[in-house]
């Protein structure tokens, strides 16, 4: 009679055969697929490389403190020649883009996986916002062209005017009291006050940057929300706070890092965008003056310099590269270590 104990592999036996090489076959095979990942990688990396290298070689020659705190010289005149109209222009476009989509996307991430979920309304905002993710830039630099620039609204003399044909006809609309109160706490009177809304201007960039930005932050924060644990959402109401405070000061505090991450990296495509600005903001070689004229910024002038037959416009072009890759460099880098602190 066989001894059941001897049909088991002691200890030793396995280590053995653990130990043992595998077959040539499988150990070609492994050898073979890593090399093959490693070359598409590099070859994945390398118009990258090769892009970062040429902006790099024909940029940083010209960069300078004055490049980036003067602005463009005319062709042909000695004097300081940079693009610093075009990085405050950014910055300013950018911010008014932030102002209105981070409060916009964060509420829609919140409703959609905190308050809607599967709902039906929370099925067609989610749908509409992954559609926003995928429409080419260029169509919302039109649409916003149609809706900002063309459209012009007037404030005069306690009335508001829609569209051009208003405005010059003086057929307008008079506007609310408490429109005329709220000015005078502000020290405005609405009977002399006139605003002008409409044309090139950086409202109207910050506009069409704000459309592409909302759909990004609105899906990270929904997806940053989804991570939080349910444990302590019960947690939280199990100690007797309202959905609200739990939305708020659980779920919303615990998703920070991941939401903050969605937003700069909302604001990395902003930055970097150059369709939008050429159909709402056009470009001034001037220094930013208010809210309601065209606005310079670093895409669109590397997008004018590139083309231009001056040398000494294409140079400025490259250096205002290296100025704008930096930048998006930097908030990605801002946002990885975000994330590395969840």
């Amino acid at each position: 009679m066989t001894n059941p104990s001897s049909q088991l592999e002691t200890p030793e036996s396995i280590i053995a055969e653990l130990k043992k090489p595998l077959p040539i076959g499988r150990t070609l095979f492994t050898y073979g697929m890593t090399v093959l990942a490693f070359a598409l990688t590099g070859l994945a990396l390398l118009p990258l490389v090769g892009i970062l290298w040429s902006i790099l070689l024909q940029g940083v020659p010209q960069l300078s403190p004055e490049t980036i705190t003067s602005l463009p010289a005319p062709v042909g005149v000695e004097g300081p020649n940079g693009f610093g109209n075009a990085i405050l222009g950014t910055l300013i476009m950018v911010g008014i883009a932030s102002a209105i989509s981070i409060p916009f996307g964060l509420l829609t991430g919140i409703y959609l996986s905190e308050f809607g979920k599967n709902s039906k309304t929370a099925s067609a905002i989610r749908f509409i916002t992954t559609v926003l993710t995928g429409i080419p830039s260029v169509i919302i630099g039109v649409f916003a062209y149609g809706v900002v620039v063309v459209t012009k609204i007037g404030i005069q003399n306690g009335q508001i005017f829609f569209g051009r044909e208003a405005i010059d006809q003086g057929s307008g609309v008079p506007l609310p009291g408490f429109l005329s109160a709220i000015a005078n706490i502000f020290g405005y009177d609405i009977n002399t006050l006139s605003i002008g809304i409409g044309g090139f201007s950086a409202l109207a960039g910050g506009f069409a940057l704000s459309i592409l930005m909302l759909p990004v932050v609105a899906l990270t924060t929904e997806e940053a929300l989804k991570l939080v644990p349910i444990s302590q959402r019960l947690a939280s109401a199990a100690l007797g706070a309202t959905r609200f405070q739990t939305t708020f000061k659980i779920v919303v505090s615990t998703a920070l890092p991941g939401v903050t991450t969605g937003i700069l990296l909302a604001v990395a495509r902003a930055a970097g965008e150059t369709a939008p600005l050429v159909f709402t903001a056009l470009f001034s070689d001037n220094w930013p003056d208010g809210l309601f004229n065209p606005t310079p910024s670093l895409s669109v002038l590397i997008y004018n310099y590139a083309n231009s037959p001056f040398p000494e416009q294409n140079n400025l072009a490259w250096t205002a590269s290296v100025v704008l890759v930096s930048l998006i460099l930097l908030i990605s880098i801002a946002s990885r270590m975000v994330t590395r602190r969840r």
